[in-house]
């Protein structure tokens, strides 16, 4: 088999390191740090939702969010993130990655704003006007992930593509971040503003009615970030392997690149006779496809699946294992814009000391490690720290031994970032033909959605203590924190054995990877 590249690829393949490279990244990085701050801001406010609307002024403890609305809040933006992933993966490849690229953005801004508005005052309607905005807010997030992936790869240069993926998705760190400055200065101003006793002191006025304010506020900042990088995604160009692979436009792709890249490109003669070679055409459902990329696909899917069980049951349940160590309060000795406060300190220190920092390690390390490295290492470091606390769960949460807990319990995170989080989102941007790349990395995505379902809801109900005493209000006794530590370790464990079906995309041209380069001599 002899190997062609067109000239325009292989250009973009090694063009030195410029401000295109770091505008494209801060562009389809603002997407994914909306997509963060938004999906994991709402685990800051559920306390409140619950003190505000399922108040009982007889129970000992603030109101709650029964457990259906807790699945609800918590999982209808993931089942939309889902649908979302699969559509616009799809709609990526048939339309354009541009193009799908500011639909899935306004989607994103208006229905941010809209999540945290309301139908009346009643927790039915407040409940099913959140839970409404926040499928929509997925769907549209859900978007984001193939069409960001799939642009950065498909703009960056092949010395440091793993860098500049890694580098978008570190944005999902940022945007973390962002969601727990946001949730301390909101609830700090109205804390000063509005002073409550504790709940133990006076049920009635431990959560002010002021206090509504604050969800919707945290809520609705989402839209900024996402508003303020329209105009710049509008002026980028297609990207050159969408024009010249899928729509065969060379001459389109040849002209947007020499702008891009700031010189002058010429038309290959027989560029036309590589774009439409008729054998590499094959469909997604083709038993060609399988033979090429089946194993591949599964290792992907099966991996970001594992993963995101592990994860997303982690950051969900991340405020009870708190509260055990101590680093929040009981419920009842604040009020309720204390406990968002506590809850956004302990969630901010997290993400600072390992969340945040696992993800640069990511962008430094991956081009030189390469991607199989990192995402082994990674499932194997957390299948140790998960078990090194699941075990000796009893020792670590007596009140001497909880800086030790948190220690290890950063360094699960930390690992996961430095580690197949990053990667999972990074390799089926690379490995696929451009024509199915976005449908195989929404495919991807989608599957690890699935998992963090499986997580969320599922460790919600297992996370619950043996004993019916102790249980949040409205749930079942579950299997408690600590089998499902050990639950989390087994999974991360079997994510290692997959990882082995994943090839290593480094140092290769994305048309060398999906076999696009191929003709007969």
């Amino acid at each position: 088999m002899a190997e062609q590249q067109l000239g325009v690829l292989k250009a973009l393949d090694v063009a030195k390191t410029q401000l295109y490279h770091f505008t494209a990244i801060v562009i389809a990085g603002m997407g994914f740090f909306t997509d963060a701050y938004d999906l994991f801001c709402v685990s800051l406010v559920t306390k409140l939702l619950g003190r505000l609307y399922y108040f009982n002024p007889l129970s000992e403890k603030p109101g709650s969010l029964p457990p259906h609305v807790a699945a609800a809040v918590n999982g209808v933006a993931l089942c939309g993130t889902l649908a979302g992933q699969l559509f616009f993966g799809w709609l990526g490849d048939k339309l354009g990655r541009k193009k799908v690229y500011g639909i899935t953005l306004i989607m994103m801004i208006v229905c941010s704003v809209a999540s945290g508005l309301s139908f009346g005052n009643k927790a039915k309607g407040v409940m099913t006007t959140l839970c409404f905005f926040r499928f929509w807010l997925g769907f549209g997030i859900g978007g984001d992930y193939p069409l960001s992936a799939t642009i950065m790869s498909e703009y960056a240069n092949k010395k440091t593509r793993g860098a500049f993926i890694a580098a978008v998705f570190a944005m999902q760190g940022v945007g973390i971040l962002a969601g727990g400055f946001v949730a301390l200065a909101v609830s700090s101003i109205f804390d000063k503003k509005f002073p409550a006793p504790t709940y133990a002191v006076n049920r009635a006025l431990s959560t002010p009615p002021q206090a509504d304010y604050i969800w919707r506020i945290i809520v609705m900042f989402g839209a900024l970030p996402a508003a303020l990088t329209y105009y710049w995604r509008m002026k980028m160009p297609e990207t050159a392997r969408y024009t010249a692979l899928v729509a065969k436009n060379i001459k389109q792709a040849t002209q947007d690149m020499s702008k891009v890249l700031q010189v002058e490109l010429e038309m290959e003669e027989r560029a036309e006779d590589i774009v439409k070679d008729p054998r590499l055409n094959y469909g997604l459902f083709s038993k060609e496809f399988a033979k090429r990329h089946g194993l591949p696909l599964l290792g992907c899917t099966s991996t970001w699946f594992l993963l995101d069980i592990a994860f997303y049951s982690q950051n969900l349940f991340q405020k009870d294992i708190f509260s055990a160590i101590g680093w929040i309060p009981k419920a009842a000795t604040m009020n309720g814009i204390h406990e968002v406060f506590m809850i956004a300190r302990a969630q901010t220190l997290i993400a600072l000391c390992s969340t945040v920092p696992g993800y640069w390690f990511t962008v430094a390390f991956i081009d030189i490690m390469g991607r199989f490295a990192i995402q082994l290492m990674g499932f194997f470091m957390m299948t140790v720290f998960m078990f090194a606390i699941a075990f000796p769960y009893d020792h670590w949460i007596k009140p001497d031994n909880r800086i030790g807990f948190v220690v290890m319990y950063s360094l699960t995170f930390f690992f996961a970032n430095f580690g197949p989080n990053a990667t999972t989102f990074i390799v089926p941007a690379e490995i696929f033909p451009a024509r199915l790349r976005s449908t195989c990395h929404g495919i991807s995505a989608a599957t690890g959605k699935a998992g963090a379902i499986v997580g969320a809801f599922g460790f919600l109900y297992a996370a619950q203590p043996q004993d019916k005493t102790k249980t949040d209000a409205g749930y079942p006794p579950g299997i408690g924190v600590k089998n499902s530590l050990i639950m989390l370790g087994v999974i991360n464990f079997v994510g290692m054995l997959f990882t082995f079906l994943v090839p290593e995309p480094k140092g290769k041209s994305l048309e060398e990877l999906s076999g696009e380069t191929e003709a007969e001599k």
